[in-house]
């Protein structure tokens, strides 16, 4: 399918309409040669399924990273029409709000180096981490309900993050509109035990070194210097925003047969945005994104609690702040500019990041390789519905992964290039591998030159934490 793709500007191709019978708009895919020659068709073709749906606004777009998902390839991006448009849980995926949050410290690296093996035990034990691990909060189903709806903020009112935390994060770390009701009981109960959990899979928390400044007035705005140590945590929804996308999968494929939808593939399951279906989903869907906000900000409290102890000295005098919190999988209803009109769109993001004009956008990298600080474009708001990649992308499934690399020699070979690596399992390590992903600098090379989101910092990482 690879064959339909035709040029149409700086590391961007499309697939006319016209070219496969069925597809309602166009879909276009941003990448440079390079990153071309490594994307299959099946990913082209779930990018060409996805056109075919009803009520799209405007083309199916795929970032750099993409790769073969559940319906919807993941790093792709895909806006419906607020009226005669469907949401789908499928396109959101089943880590609801997978997220970053990026946060800078006062403390220049060399001065953590020596002590990284030491720091890596207290955060480990502070963080809970890998399948299956606990919350160290005994939340109750009231608490619970109220972590749903407030988000982050729930934890402000607790004392356990500052207001300069929630300012600075996407939706200020709370989707208004949320409903617990629509969230089934079993979801519940596996998300009163999981906030402030790490979990597994590509799920990590790294000390960083800011290596590179690209452009040191947006970096000096954001507090950010060469040479400084970052932290970063990238977790989700844990088995809470799991449940609700497969509860929802499976009313929504009963949406579509009951509204007769023209579904291509059963795993782009969707309801009319307008129904009762379409706007459950959406409300169970914030409680999600409202948990995962709360998870990572309670992570984040963990964070500050083993630099207080470790350095004898508050948080707030080492200048652990956050910088930004973002989120991937989510869908939105957001205003943009379609067909020269302005028109609000639900606008479903799946293995993608927001990118509007002037704000952070955190694409992380792998294990022994780098993460960047973007920064959010108007070009994007034209070509993308203000959407960049989220990170590398796969290139090799957690199944083959498994069968080919020793997760005990990935720990050792990035070991004697200087990185610490702490996690609850040898197998995740050998699933998140830094050759199972694209070369990072690639894509971010490629967002750039597209004008998707353009380069501030570039960081490495020192210490690992994975689940």
């Amino acid at each position: 399918m690879k064959h339909l793709l035709k040029k149409t500007g700086e590391c961007e191709y499309a697939i006319d309409k016209d070219s496969i019978p069925g597809m309602n708009v166009d879909a276009k895919l941003f990448a440079s040669e390079k990153i071309l020659e490594g994307i299959d068709d099946k990913t082209i073709e779930q990018l060409s399924n996805a056109a075919k749906l009803p009520g799209l606004a405007g083309p199916v777009v795929a970032m750099p990273d993409t790769h073969v998902g559940y319906g919807l390839p993941v790093g792709a991006v895909a806006a419906f029409r607020k009226q005669g448009g469907v949401i789908s849980a499928g396109m959101v995926g089943f880590d609801i709000n997978c997220g970053i949050n990026l946060l800078r410290t006062e403390i220049p690296f060399e001065d953590l180096k020596r002590k990284l093996k030491e720091l890596a035990d207290e955060l480990f034990r502070r963080v809970p981490t890998g399948v299956g691990s606990k919350s160290r909060l005994k939340l109750s189903k009231q608490q619970l309900d109220e972590v749903l709806l407030q988000g982050g903020r729930w934890l402000l009112k607790k004392g356990y993050v500052s207001e300069n935390d929630i300012k600075n994060h996407e939706e200020n770390s709370m989707m208004e509109g949320a409903d617990p009701s629509k969230v089934s009981q079993i979801a519940k109960e596996r998300g009163m035990l999981q906030l402030g959990t790490l979990g597994a899979g590509n799920h990590f928390l790294e000390i960083q070194k800011v290596e590179e400044n690209f452009d040191e007035k947006a970096a000096h705005q954001l507090g950010m210097e060469k040479g400084q140590a970052a932290i970063m945590i990238h977790s989700g929804s844990r088995g809470l925003g799991h449940q609700v996308a497969s509860d929802y999968l499976k009313i929504h494929e009963a949406a579509a047969r009951k509204y007769g939808l023209s579904i291509p593939d059963r795993q782009l399951a969707c309801a009319p945005a307008e129904s009762k279906e379409g706007q459950d989903y959406f409300s169970a869907m914030k409680c999600a994104v409202n948990y995962a906000f709360a998870n990572r900000l309670m992570i984040t409290h963990y964070v500050r609690e083993a630099f207080r102890k470790f350095f004898g000295q508050e948080p707030e005098s080492l200048g652990i702040e956050t910088i930004y919190g973002i989120a991937h999988n989510i869908c939105k209803l957001e205003e943009h500019v379609i067909d020269g009109k302005k028109q609000e769109a639900y606008v479903h993001r799946k293995g993608a990041t927001r990118s509007f004009p002037g704000t952070p956008v955190i694409i992380a990298g792998s294990m022994g390789t780098s993460s960047y600080l973007m920064q959010g474009t108007e070009t994007a708001m034209e070509k993308s519905y203000g959407s960049s990649c989220h990170g590398s992308g796969r290139v090799m499934s957690r199944t083959q992964a498994l069968k080919s690399i020793s997760g005990e020699r990935v720990i050792k070979g990035l070991e004697n290039k200087g990185e610490i690596i702490m996690a609850a399992s040898r197998k995740g390590v050998a699933e998140e591998a830094p050759q199972v992903y694209k070369n990072v600098d690639d894509v971010i090379d490629t967002v750039h030159r597209a004008g998707l989101s353009k380069k501030v910092l570039r960081a490495s990482p020192a210490l690992v934490i994975k689940g």
